[in-house]
């Protein structure tokens, strides 16, 4: 019997591709789906964009956590509603299936006034997949967000690299981070479908 697989995906910032590449995770592992807060885009939520991008009939979204009517800071969002987030209010669902749980944003995102992401990522327990895609910067933001959780105990399972390579700042991550590269997703040229999610599962080592 194969092990259960779940894993918490995380990025280095804001837009890097961490739906994308959970839809392709989710996909790959006919895993099932939590997002515990989703800021803003209700209509057109992370949840159901994995929805309409995965095709296994093995794959149960579950429902958020939390969900804000505000794109920003969960923190800011909460506020703007006269609400307060707590780690009580997000709970890793029940499943015997794979899982896949994507963050709202980076490791220190605030959640409320107090705690951040980190912490509910020391809450559930899962290892970190950490999304990296390439700008000016993300040299330094993908190895602040590797020591803060390796200076937290937190097990990181690899790095997913997003969109365009640049080599020199990939090798110099892997190189100075000692974490396992699990795969490298090509950017998506034109619409996100079904297939190409499908299809782009060859790319990632799990």
């Amino acid at each position: 019997m194969s092990q259960i697989k779940q894993y918490i995906i995380a990025g280095i910032g804001t837009e890097v591709g961490k739906t994308v590449v959970s839809s392709i995770v989710t996909e790959k592992l006919q895993a099932d789906y939590w997002k515990p807060i989703q800021a803003g885009d209700l209509d057109q939520s992370d949840s159901i964009k994995v929805e309409k991008w995965v095709s296994n009939t093995q794959t149960h979204i579950h429902p958020e956590g939390v969900r804000l009517n505000h794109p920003m800071s969960p923190h800011a969002a909460a506020d703007l509603e006269n609400r307060r987030i707590h780690l009580s209010d997000l709970n890793l669902p029940e499943s015997s299936n794979d899982l896949i749980v994507e963050l709202a944003g980076g490791i220190l995102v605030p959640i409320n006034h107090q705690i951040t992401n980190l912490d509910l990522i020391k809450k559930i327990k899962l290892p970190v997949i950490l999304v990296v895609n390439f700008y000016l910067g993300s040299i330094n933001h993908t190895l602040l967000s590797i020591e803060c959780l390796k200076s937290h105990q937190v097990k990181i399972e690899g790095l997913i690299f997003n969109g365009e390579i640049n080599e020199a700042s990939k090798e110099v991550i892997l190189e100075m981070s000692g974490c396992k590269n699990l795969g490298e997703v090509p950017p998506i040229q034109g619409e996100i479908t079904s297939e190409i999610v499908h299809e782009y599962g060859k790319y990632i080592q799990l």
